[in-house]
């Protein structure tokens, strides 16, 4: 009888320690779902609300500016899928005439493609593709430009995104090896926060 009752006041003990830890552990820790500005959310992000929630951007009170961006982005290739390329010899047809209307088309659809970025009216869009022996394959650049609240960074790395997406598809029924590389903005103009020149851009 007293092992038993012995027993049982050891278990009575390790319940209430467990108890405690685990009180003491919803004390320190966030609770799941709570709000990131509670859990130490980054400072300066814009779309981050002051309780930690996703949001737009408000700029109604923004005047409108002229603003710019330029994007690149690689398509690294054999060298003979390059000639082929350049040769007009792809199986799919006209793939850097292709190319070029995603990238503009993509720049357009950005608001729809990237869940809190505004719908600008755009005023140019322009996809340059150079063809480089040295990589080999080819440098996607893409500028987009707007008189608008908020910029076209994002439209600009978008269009560069899918106009070399669309180099990939058009190219890989000759080889399905290449790489996309090196997507990155160059340039920006306009703004609040003034202009930026990427390092070596």
């Amino acid at each position: 009888m007293a092992k038993a009752k012995m027993a049982k006041a050891k278990m009575a003990k390790a319940k209430m320690a467990k108890a405690k830890a685990a009180a003491k552990t919803q004390k320190t820790s966030p609770k799941r779902g709570a709000p990131l500005a509670k859990r130490g959310a980054p400072s300066g992000l814009s779309h981050i609300d002051q309780s930690g929630r996703a949001n737009m951007v408000d700029v109604s009170g923004k005047a409108p500016t002229e603003r710019m961006a330029l994007a690149e982005g690689k398509v690294i290739m054999a060298k003979e899928t390059l000639d082929k390329v350049i040769a007009g010899n792809a199986m799919k047809g006209d793939v850097l005439g292709a190319a070029r209307l995603a990238g503009i088309m993509a720049a357009k659809h950005t608001h729809g493609l990237i869940p809190l970025c505004h719908p600008l009216p755009i005023t140019k869009v322009e996809i340059d593709i150079f063809p480089e022996h040295s990589l080999p394959g080819f440098l996607v650049h893409a500028m987009v430009k707007v008189t608008g609240k908020t910029g076209v960074e994002m439209e600009a790395l978008t269009a560069v995104s899918i106009a070399c997406l669309t180099i990939y598809d058009m190219a890989k029924a000759i080889e399905k090896s290449m790489r996309i590389e090196g997507i990155r903005l160059l340039e920006k103009t306009g703004g609040k926060s003034g202009p930026y020149k990427a390092d070596g851009a």
